[in-house]
């Protein structure tokens, strides 16, 4: 079954390079483009199936020389690290052929929001937007703000930004959800340890090649931009308001003092959100991918809680802890995504039946 699948791969591969030098020849660029990223994509794959047989053949011919007396001891030295290297390869394989999320190499739109705590809650949100722009300055994703609502005493009722890298979705992905703080507040004069939430919501980022959102299905609103207390702070109305009719979603940002590039940033989120709603709902109508029981998305499921008097921060969804609370909150949070990573692809390997 693995070899059948395996040499269609490979099949399709070598379609592919037919398929480019034709249409190199031919000047249609889109098409080029298109078969370039799917050949990338079936690469490693290929490449892999290449070793795989030529060790399947070693194996073969090293067993065949356990019948010559005089071969025998060479080819039981040989059959281990063949034996070895073959299983890694096929294990190696079966994870490669895994159907891959097409978002998983995008670029990403994080939307933190405060929930129930108030202003704590918002200092919250704050410490979550610098654990993840730390988070990508570690791996070299460059971040960006887009929108945000300041609450006055340090923290925000909502922070929109931008991470832009390869790979972003597929690890920041798992950070979508409700998380959990345990602290005592700077604003707390008693002392006493108080609970508050913030949600965070992972998108990824879309082309208009992605997605296709007509004209005339967006009412674009202006109006001047105000500050976090509520003053008026410009006199021309560069604040762009965006509503998707059809679905009713608003997206605002007053963020830049151009209103050409505020509403380029506004729609860069819209189109953004409504590429997640299109997945989620393709997701629930084919059933192609079962929701994962470590979690990767449920934006009402509380999926970490940061405990400040134990120095503690728990996964719930993988039983994980880790007791260097500082270290994570400055963007050590690779052992959790990692975790989670490993994972979901033991599931889908099990449900493949790999």
């Amino acid at each position: 079954m693995l070899i059948e699948k395996l040499v269609g791969v490979e099949s399709r591969y070598d379609e592919l390079n037919r398929l480019l030098a034709e249409g190199s020849e031919g000047g249609n660029f889109a098409k080029v483009a298109e078969y370039a990223k799917e050949r990338a994509a079936l690469e490693e794959i290929v490449a892999r199936f290449h070793e795989y047989r030529v060790v399947l053949k070693q194996l073969d011919e090293a067993r065949a020389l356990r019948d010559d007396e005089a071969m025998r001891e060479l080819a039981e030295a040989e059959i281990p690290a063949l034996e070895q290297r073959s299983g890694e390869l096929e294990a190696t394989l079966k994870q490669l052929l895994l159907p891959k999320d097409p978002r998983d190499d995008k670029s990403v739109i994080v939307e933190i929001r405060a929930g129930a705590g108030g202003d704590e809650a918002g200092i919250f949100a704050a410490d979550l937007f610098r654990l993840y722009t730390r988070y990508a300055d570690g791996r070299g994703w460059k971040s960006e703000i887009l929108s945000q609502n300041a609450t006055g005493v340090g923290g925000f009722k909502e922070m929109i930004f931008e991470v832009r890298g390869k790979g972003a979705y597929s690890r920041l992905k798992y950070e979508s959800g409700v998380h959990r703080v345990q602290r005592v507040p700077v604003t707390e004069s008693a002392g006493r340890i108080h609970t508050s939430t913030a949600t965070v919501a992972v998108l990824a980022e879309v082309d208009e090649v992605d997605i296709d959102v007509p004209e005339k299905d967006v009412k674009i609103d202006t109006y001047r931009a105000s500050s976090a207390g509520g003053q008026n702070v410009q006199k021309n109305a560069t604040a762009v308001r965006l509503t998707h009719v059809p679905s009713g979603l608003v997206v605002t940002c007053e963020d830049e003092r151009s209103q050409t590039q505020n509403r380029l940033r506004a729609m860069s989120i819209l189109r953004a959100r409504l590429y997640e709603m299109e997945m989620e709902k393709r997701q629930k109508a084919e059933a192609a991918e079962r929701k994962s029981q470590v979690g990767t998305g449920d934006r009402s499921e509380k999926i970490r809680t940061y405990n400040y008097p134990q120095g503690r921060v728990t996964d719930h969804r993988i039983g994980v802890s880790s007791y260097n609370l500082p270290a994570v909150m400055d963007g050590n949070i690779d052992q959790f995504i990692d975790e989670l990573a490993t994972r979901e692809q033991a599931e889908k390997l099990a449900e493949a039946g790999a």
